[in-house]
């Protein structure tokens, strides 16, 4: 995970993409393209990602062709994540009342998980 932005419910994901945006390209300044759903579409979304550092925003859709189901490579990378975190029982409801606590949880939820994945790699070899 590159970043995180929490931000209450009646936040439109568009809304929330630019500080993200921000963050993550003061960290990662290397950043050039990045994969987002349809929620981010659109003109003044793509515009602040051209802005901010010169990235690329590429919208990953679903083939129209598609009937039921269908797995989308880089939007499953997403999704995995999610269900990763589903597995941290503070996760699995909203018992903060404020953002940046719950920022802090699934921070640690990361760690977490990313700490046991070195621990296993190590162990193996």
């Amino acid at each position: 995970m590159l970043g995180l932005n929490v931000t209450p419910a009646d936040v439109q994901d568009r809304e929330g993409f630019l500080p993200l945006l921000t963050s993550v390209r003061r960290v990662f300044v290397f950043l050039q393209r990045l994969f987002a759903d349809g929620a981010y579409s659109g003109t003044a979304t793509a515009a602040a990602a051209k802005r901010t550092g010169k990235v690329v925003l590429e919208i990953v859709k679903r083939s129209d062709a598609a009937k039921g189901f269908v797995v989308v490579a880089k939007r499953w990378v997403v999704e995995r994540t999610f269900g990763w975190l589903g597995r941290c029982r503070r996760l699995v409801k909203d018992f903060e009342n404020l953002t940046r606590t719950q920022l802090a949880f699934v921070q640690l939820a990361m760690i977490r998980l990313m700490t046991r994945r070195i621990a296993r790699l190590c162990q193996s070899s």
